[in-house]
């Protein structure tokens, strides 16, 4: 199946590997555009809804399929993945351009998800509820909402698909999946060790294509019973509004301009290094990335003094090479993208803290430290979603609050404080899905995961909040036989 995925422009639909009917896009290493991975077909309409076909008629068998044996199937597929770590790490890097300990360790990160989702299949539990009638039994069940579709961005080329892929086929979805472009392949070559885990034909179809065209037919197809989408907050409103119309359902996981608010701290060096970590993976090209840094006016020099140094020595270049640190940027849009937020923060007023230094020609930019910052300029209020940190300096608590929550964004935050009150306080009034106390935003992978405002809508996904969205509940009033 790997020559399959590597040597044509290829879909999967109906356990088979079925060519493109349209144009087709290469997949190239962002770092070395001479770097051919394969190509990915452009879809078509059509392809779409042959996709969709295939799932309709696929899914009916696979809800009867019992809950513990579906779960069996994602243990092999976890296996499987454990026996090609090194493959799909260098495929992964190759794709987006992530260091490949990174991918090494996304690998990870994705097949502990898949341990968990693999046990709900033990765990989706109805309720007995006391009926008012004698002799008569009340239950509820969990059942699956049908076809899902599953749209899916580039800059985690395995936890994505894996994170939306898993808890649906354990719930007893079938599922069309739609990859980002850039990383098609990889998302492709794990589709097939999912076949080969002994998935039945057509309960996964996985077509590659353009937004515009496959994601916004997905969303608008009154045959898929729930959208699982991570994305832009932009895209993420255009997909809530075309599923809405049709009465779907839908889980977005969107953008972030995520804050660490540094109260007070024992150890400043430890605080720096935990933003650096919380800012800089993936080159910064995440949704959970440290972007904004809000700090007391008394602690804010030393600070940034060591995120400045920090961040002057990261290595940058290729992810293939062991040394590196920060890659380069996916794509040509993302570099202009990036340093046009540089450009634009520095006329705005932003300090650049780090010193200019060489990097490698092409999609490189040198991680940067902005300090001087205000709450109105653009790199403190939009999402930028590259190696760029934004420094504020605030006089007290209730002021970093305020700076915190300005925005439309929620999705996470982080408090270093040597007083559990004031971090308590500032969880409890930051507007985040998510808040971490005095270390990065690390989560975990059986803990849901979401934001609120621009940054999620929906059920939170990884963990048991993930049953909310992908099933739906059925009540049985069951009476004696008369």
């Amino acid at each position: 199946m790997t020559a399959d995925v590597l040597s044509g422009a290829v879909n999967f639909i109906g356990g088979s590997w079925v060519r493109g009917a349209g144009p087709v896009v290469e997949s190239r290493n962002p770092a070395d555009d001479g770097d051919i991975i394969g190509v990915v077909p452009d879809s078509t309409p059509e392809e779409v809804r042959h996709a969709v076909d295939v799932a309709v008629s696929a899914a009916p068998g696979w809800a009867e399929t019992p809950a513990p044996v579906r779960g069996d199937v994602l243990r092999r597929w976890n296996q499987l993945i454990g026996e090609h770590t090194e493959e799909l790490a260098l495929l992964m890097t190759r794709e987006m351009g992530k260091p490949l300990a990174e991918s090494r360790a996304e690998l990870g990160r994705a097949r502990l998800e898949l341990d968990y989702t693999a046990g709900e299949g033990t765990r989706l539990h109805g309720a007995t509820i006391p009926s008012r009638a004698a002799g008569q039994l009340v239950y509820t069940e969990l059942e699956p909402i049908g076809v899902v579709a599953a749209i899916t961005p580039w800059n985690f080329p395995a936890v994505a698909p894996i994170r939306k892929i898993g808890p649906a086929l354990v719930a007893g979805n079938a599922v069309v999946l739609k990859p980002a472009l850039e990383t098609s392949v990889t998302a492709l070559r794990l589709a097939g060790m999912l076949a080969e885990a002994g998935l039945p034909e057509g309960v996964l179809g996985v077509v590659s294509g353009r937004g515009a065209t496959v994601g916004a037919q997905l969303a608008a197809d009154a045959r898929v019973d729930g959208v699982s989408f991570t994305g832009s907050t932009v895209v993420g409103r255009t997909v809530n509004a075309a599923v809405a119309q049709r009465l779907g359902r839908t889980q977005l996981e969107l953008g972030g301009k995520n804050a660490a608010y540094v109260h007070s701290a024992r150890d400043l060096d430890a605080v720096a290094a935990h933003i650096t970590g919380g800012a800089i993976q993936t080159s910064g090209q995440r949704c959970t990335a440290i972007s904004r840094v809000i700090v007391h006016d008394d602690l804010a020099d030393a600070l940034v003094e060591r995120l400045a140094a920090l961040w002057a020595e990261l290595a940058v270049g290729s992810g293939l090479e062991p040394a590196t640190q920060v890659g380069p940027l996916v794509s040509d849009a993302q570099y202009e993208r990036v340093t046009g937020y540089l450009r634009r923060g520095e006329q705005e007023g932003a300090r650049r803290c780090t010193p200019e230094r060489p990097v490698p020609s092409g999609r490189y930019v040198a991680p940067t430290v902005l300090d001087g910052v205000t709450r109105e300029m653009a790199v403190a209020r939009e999402e930028i979603f590259g190696p760029v940190l934004s420094v504020l300096r605030v006089s007290g608590e209730e002021e970093a609050v305020a700076v915190a929550n300005d925005g439309e964004y929620g999705l996470a935050a982080v408090v270093f404080s040597e007083d559990v009150g004031v971090a308590m306080r500032f969880a409890r009034r930051v507007r985040a899905g998510m808040v971490h106390v005095n270390h990065g935003t690390v989560s975990q992978p059986h803990v849901p995961f979401g934001g609120v405002s621009g940054s999620g809508v929906g059920a939170f996904s990884i963990g048991f909040t993930n049953r909310d969205f992908f099933t739906q509940t059925k009540v049985v009033y069951l009476a004696p036989t008369p």
